[in-house]
């Protein structure tokens, strides 16, 4: 951890609700989802490490990033929250709720595996390479087209292709900083094992499965369910790995009525 706060917003009021990325967002990716959940709750959305809008490098450990967020927490004086994240920032939250038990009140991770099968670790691998050629200067765009392939359900690639090939240019654009964090967060999800943690959460937690995701298989996140005591899944059976842009109202609603359940 750094000395300096994660760059955060706070938004709405009420019940007080941290939302983590996935590796490759910023929070302003959530605002379909977030839009509606900040009529009932205060949200916290922070960049972590290695994200655009945090100063610092990516921690090599995801437990690392669990002092960044308390550290976070603190300073918005917040005793304990309920948190929402997905991919990277989903497997981070996990392990928020079970190294700071004392912190989370319930827990909604999305599209999150238990451990790096070699598939996963092989995908990140292969990112990694790209980001590299990246940073020799070779075509940015090529990681975007890697990541469109992976996330995206066919419906949506083929639903929304002008948009994502638009976004080609945006990604290219992006500091030499980004890629460097990216490939940070790349290294530590290759050594994704949540396996020893996973018994000590407590909280009441909701996991999120998309049924089309090439990146996390569905067997990784029923497995992950299963090993947290009372944990519940959802599953939307025809998006991609990237659920938050592809079904946000869907999102939305299964999180609405988690949180509902167990505000206060």
């Amino acid at each position: 951890m750094t000395d300096s706060l994660l760059a955060h917003t706070v938004e709405g009021g009420g019940e007080p609700l941290l939302v983590l990325n996935g590796g490759m967002m910023t929070w302003p990716a959530w605002g379909p989802v977030t839009e509606d959940l900040a009529t009932d709750h205060r949200l916290v959305l922070c960049d972590l490490r290695g994200q655009l809008m945090s100063p610092g490098k990516a921690p090599a450990d995801l437990a690392d990033n669990v002092d960044d967020l308390t550290a976070l927490l603190d300073h918005l004086e917040i005793e304990s929250i309920h948190v929402l994240g997905t991919s990277y920032g989903g497997e981070i939250g996990l392990l928020l709720a079970a190294l700071a038990p004392e912190r989370v009140r319930s827990l909604i991770a999305v599209t999150v595996a238990d451990y790096a099968t070699e598939p996963l670790w092989r995908g990140a691998e292969a990112m990694r390479a790209l980001v590299a050629e990246a940073l020799a200067g070779g075509d940015r765009g090529k990681l975007h087209d890697r990541v469109v392939q992976e996330v995206y359900s066919p419906a949506f690639r083929e639903r929304f292709g002008t948009e994502l090939a638009s976004r080609r240019v945006q990604v290219a654009g992006l500091p030499d900083e980004w890629f460097e964090g990216l490939e940070t967060i790349l290294t530590a999800m290759e050594k994704l094992d949540l396996r020893p943690h996973l018994g000590k959460i407590r909280c009441p937690t909701l996991v999120v499965i998309a049924g089309l995701d090439e990146v996390i298989p569905r067997q990784r996140s029923l497995d992950l369910a299963a090993a947290i005591d009372g944990a519940g899944t959802e599953i939307h059976e025809t998006s991609g790995h990237a659920l938050v842009a592809e079904d946000p109202a869907w999102l939305t609603a299964v999180c609405s009525r988690f949180l509902r359940r167990h505000i206060g």
